[in-house]
């Protein structure tokens, strides 16, 4: 193995260099669900002209929301980059990544750490269809409060990394059934990137998706052997 390193920008601009593929993101006529799931890649290449109305883009946020949370508290947060002027300005942000200014929009998934205190709001909404009990509800809500209200700040940032990469994978499968493409970044200074666009102090941020027209496929799927990553009952 050489011991030769590359920048992170490096790193993650190499990727474009090295891949070979030649074909154009597949148009899918099947929608179903198995489907979407196989054929959804991360795409980097995308045409820079094509624009995605915000109402699709609503309504693809829309159908992500749908996924579960904890406590059903739906601590996911987005901040939609559509603006190419504000995508000039995350690009060296986040290691100068092509895809963040090609793309119709990038999104970034965030989770609010303080979502429990939209605990009455949610469960009032349930009681008010007839899905739970008003006195239920209370008990609920305050457990809720206080539960989530005594966890410690590192216990709600995890608890809304899950629920943020849960809604996000969710995102990335609905574009794909609408025909557009996605690829999820990690690689961004998440510090600079919450100054950078006035994020709430008690918002942690889980991720960046670029959303939009790709032109290039990606990479073909490699996995590990199911028998690498499952085992049944108990590791021994």
């Amino acid at each position: 193995m050489s011991n030769k390193t590359m920048t992170k920008e490096e790193y993650l601009n190499k990727v474009k260099e090295i891949d070979t593929t030649k074909e154009a993101p597949k148009v899918l006529e099947d929608t179903d669900f198995l489907t979407i799931a196989k054929e959804r890649r991360s795409v980097r290449q995308y045409d820079p002209d094509y624009k995605i109305e915000r109402k699709e883009i609503e309504e693809l946020l829309e159908t992500a929301t749908l996924a579960p949370s904890s406590s059903n508290l739906q601590s996911w947060r987005f901040l939609v980059i559509d603006e190419q002027e504000e995508k000039e300005r995350l690009l060296p942000i986040a290691n100068n990544q092509q895809q963040i200014v090609d793309a119709s929009a990038v999104i970034a998934v965030l989770g609010d750490k303080k979502a429990y205190k939209n605990a009455d709001q949610i469960y009032s909404q349930i009681a008010e269809k007839g899905n739970m009990p008003e006195d239920v509800k209370d008990m609920y809500v305050n457990s809720i409060f206080d539960n989530y209200g005594n966890f410690p700040e590192e216990r709600l940032a995890k608890i809304a990394h899950i629920d943020g990469g849960i809604v996000a994978m969710q995102l990335m499968l609905a574009a794909k059934a609408k025909g557009y493409d996605t690829v999820p970044m990690g690689g961004y200074d998440e510090e600079q990137f919450l100054k950078a666009f006035n994020v709430p102090e008690e918002y942690t941020s889980v991720m960046l998706i670029s959303l939009g027209k790709g032109v290039k496929a990606g990479f073909q799927k490699t996995r590990l052997p199911l028998e690498n990553v499952v085992k049944w009952n108990r590791y021994e």
